[in-house]
């Protein structure tokens, strides 16, 4: 039987994001989607931890998975949920059965990104956040129907600025999970947009590289949201490696 799939989506999204993709996969294994703290209709992370980090997120989802009495799952994330499922597969590798990293990387940040991140939850602080569209259009490509830019713009606009100040933070102080990801001998599936500036294949191909059991798809003219820009082909992806691992 095909263990349970967990999708956790990116930032600065919630569970939305896997709308497009929810009823093809949801025919062929029992997938959980949940929104990751802070985000999510009514969640405003209005008291965060004092100090940010994705392992309080790989918390969350062990206490869900006890909760769903789910021994092992597949455990999988886009951007910034690809992260949370490293953390995850860190603390918790018992419980991981296969892995999806989806337009995310293994490495940690490098200087110019921390500077970014850092910047950016100063901002934050003082309610200056990016929304909507404004905070869309550098992750998806050009060729983006207007359907799919307004739709993640409505999901993007509703992250509150304690949240989007915490994430950045969090994200900036993970480690590099580059050798856990080289340790690991769970299937994995690895999916990049041919577009994607954010996370780009060559980052996709050196994590396949790492990963003893790992499958690279590479998704044709979309960027770096890759369950919204090509529903069709990501769930091709994810249908066609459970069939032939699991």
């Amino acid at each position: 039987m095909t263990p349970p799939l967990v999708l956790l989506h990116a930032f600065p999204l919630d569970s939305h994001l896997f709308d497009p993709v929810r009823a093809q996969l949801a025919d062929r294994v029992w997938l959980l989607t949940p929104d990751l703290r802070g985000f999510g209709p009514g969640d405003e992370l209005t008291n965060p931890p004092p100090e940010p980090d994705l392992e309080l997120l790989a918390d969350d989802l062990h206490a869900l998975l006890v909760a769903e009495g789910i021994g092992q799952a597949i455990v999988g994330g886009v951007s910034m949920g690809g992260y949370v499922a490293l953390a995850f597969l860190r603390k918790y590798p018992d419980k991981v059965a296969g892995l999806v990293l989806a337009d995310t990387r293994s490495g940690a940040d490098d200087a110019a990104a921390l500077d970014r991140r850092h910047s950016a939850a100063t901002r934050a602080d003082g309610g200056d956040i990016a929304a909507g569209e404004e905070a869309i259009a550098p992750l998806i490509a050009d060729n983006a129907t207007d359907e799919v830019r307004a739709q993640l713009a409505r999901i993007a606009g509703g992250v509150p600025a304690p949240t989007i100040a915490w994430a950045q933070r969090a994200m900036a102080a993970r480690p590099d999970s580059s050798t856990v990801l080289a340790a690991t001998h769970v299937p994995v599936l690895i999916v990049v947009g041919e577009l994607d500036a954010i996370t780009p294949p060559a980052v996709a191909r050196q994590m396949a590289a790492l990963a003893p059991e790992a499958e690279l798809v590479e998704l044709p003219g979309v960027a770096h949201l890759t369950p919204a820009e090509d529903p069709v082909g990501f769930a091709d992806a994810l249908t066609g490696w459970l069939a032939r691992r699991f």
